[in-house]
Order: structure tokens, then sequence, then C-alpha cells
């Protein structure tokens, strides 16, 4: 049974507080509010355990907003003399000490948090100083890896991102076609591990590959529009961004492919579908 983390547990006796699970060795309680309206005893089932307000072990079926060694954006509840408190879907809120907080958080307001145990008080905590949860000494991706991001925050260089909970990169602000939030979660592709191992990060597969989802996109647009779009090799990148979400290299790759294909006619107005 791990504090933190979702468990399935067995059903092992009803009380007239609720349901006590079991993982064989240690009981926790399922409170009366939480107990299915259909059970039997010995059935698994899936709970949250953490810890209640008496920092005594408790399930519950409600789903967190975050669990031990993830990532999430969180909003603040409240602040007291100890630290804030943030909405994690729970009844209790998830703890911020001040020292854990990379600027000091006000209510209301949104941080991006990594939750993990506290090694002192075996509570579970979160901290916005996500870097010190970040490990870029032991790579464990390679060039062309699709990979699982988090934006973390966006500076005038680019967007700063978590990479598979585990690492941080950058993706470049030129490489970026769409409007990107802090704890937003996206897909995206390893471009260069540096010998530094800083990482660059871009959101469509490079090469042959991605040029043939930009020919799907341009296709997919052209249909929608009567078989035709205002935009050509003449055309401004910022329109190009804006319409198709694309850069102009690629778009200009997209489209010669498609006119060597006599898919598209390609004129001084715009684009055409034949």
């Amino acid at each position: 049974m791990k504090i933190g983390f979702n468990n399935k547990l067995t059903i092992d006796r009803l009380t007239k507080v609720g349901l006590f699970l079991t993982d064989g060795k240690n009981d926790v309680l399922l409170p009366l509010k939480y107990v299915p309206k259909k059970y039997e005893i010995g059935d698994e089932i899936n709970v949250f355990v953490y810890l209640d307000h008496e920092e005594r072990p408790v399930a519950t079926t409600l789903k967190p907003y975050i669990t031990v060694g993830n990532f999430a954006y969180l909003s603040v509840n409240y602040i007291n003399k100890f630290g804030a408190f943030l909405n994690w879907g729970l009844e209790k809120d998830l703890f911020v000490p001040f020292k854990e907080q990379a600027r000091p958080m006000e209510e209301k307001k949104r941080y991006l948090v990594f939750a993990y145990i506290d090694e002192k008080t075996n509570r579970i905590v979160a901290s916005s100083r996500i870097s010190r949860f970040l490990d870029n000494e032991n790579l464990e991706i390679e060039i062309g890896e699709e990979v699982d991001l988090i934006v973390s925050h966006i500076t005038e260089l680019g967007i700063n991102v978590i990479i598979n909970n585990k690492h941080s990169g950058l993706i470049y602000k030129s490489d970026v076609y769409e409007e990107l939030k802090t704890g937003q979660k996206i897909k995206g592709f390893i471009k260069t591990i540096r010998e530094d191992n800083k990482i660059d990060v871009v959101l469509q597969k490079q090469g042959f590959e991605n040029i043939a989802s930009f020919t799907e996109i341009i296709l997919s647009e052209l249909k929608a529009n009567k078989g035709f779009l205002r935009l050509n090799d003449n055309s401004h990148p910022e329109d190009i961004k804006t319409v198709l979400k694309m850069s102009k290299k690629n778009f200009k790759k997209a489209i010669g492919n498609l006119y060597k294909e006599r898919v598209i006619e390609i004129k001084e107005d715009g684009i055409y579908l034949l």
C-alpha cells in the first residue's frame, strides 16, 4: 500500500464508519461517503491513499489532480503562516511549505508543482521548485523519439518543458506554431541533445514523415474551404502560421510535393485543389 498513489486493494470488512480495505499486510479505511453502492467482501477496488487531517492513512475513490512523483498545474486555496495549500481535488488540500515555493505563492493563482513524500514527516507535500526534481545528467531519451511534455514556463528564448516527467528541455519560439500555456500537456519530439545535455524539442516530427503530415493538413484545409486557400509561395510567414500552424519552409515543401503530384495548382491569388 503506497501513500500518494492509486492502489488496488481488497475489501476486507464493513464497519459503522466505512469499509476497511487491505493489501494483505495493512488495512486502510474507505469512509462511508466513498463506499460504492454495490460491492462484496473480497472484491478489489481502486482507491487513492493519503493522510487525513489527523495524519492517518485514508482511502478515497476521488481522483486527485496529482499523485506522488508527478507534476500538475494547481490553484492555491489559501495561505497561512506555514505555507500555501493547493486544490488537488481532495478534501484535504496539498501543502507547499514556504521553503518549497520558487516565488511567494498567492491565493487563487495557479502554479506548476511536483508532489513528493517529505522524509521527515511522511506527508505528501508539493514544491514549485521544479528544476530540482529534473535530471539531465542521466538521459533516457534519444534524438527523434516521441515524448510527453508539460509546459513549464515561457521565456523570450522559447518554451521550457518537462520531458517524460524526468528531464528539462526547450522548444525555440521559431518552432512554435500554436499558443502554449503553463501546465499544458502535449506531445513532442527530441530534436537535439547537446554536449552539455541540454535538450531541444520540437512539436512536429522531423523529415519526410513530417512533410507528409503537413500535406494532409493543407489538403484538409483546402477541402474545408471549397478547394481554395489564399496562400502561396509569396505569403507572409505569419499568415501561414495563423492559418495552418506551420512554418513557411514546411509549407513550401508540402505544396511543392502536392504540385508535383498534380494535386493542387498554385496561382497568384492562392492554391487550388484539382
